[in-house]
């Protein structure tokens, strides 16, 4: 499995991938076709900054 650090930290941020993707600005078939392949760096700080963004949205 393909970026499990960023499936980790969704799944221990109480989050579902709709929910980040959302923050991302992509559907969420889109956000788990960009999660089949390994993120580079920079791809992954962007997902991290998304989840983070639907944190805040969740739970204040």
């Amino acid at each position: 499995m393909k970026n499990v650090d960023i499936r980790i930290a969704i799944k221990e941020a109480g989050l579902t991938h709709w929910e980040v993707a959302s923050a991302y600005r992509l559907h969420e078939g889109n956000f788990s076709r960009l999660l089949r392949n390994e993120l580079g760096d920079e791809g992954k700080r962007k997902v991290i900054e998304a989840l983070e963004i639907a944190k805040k949205e969740k739970f204040g």
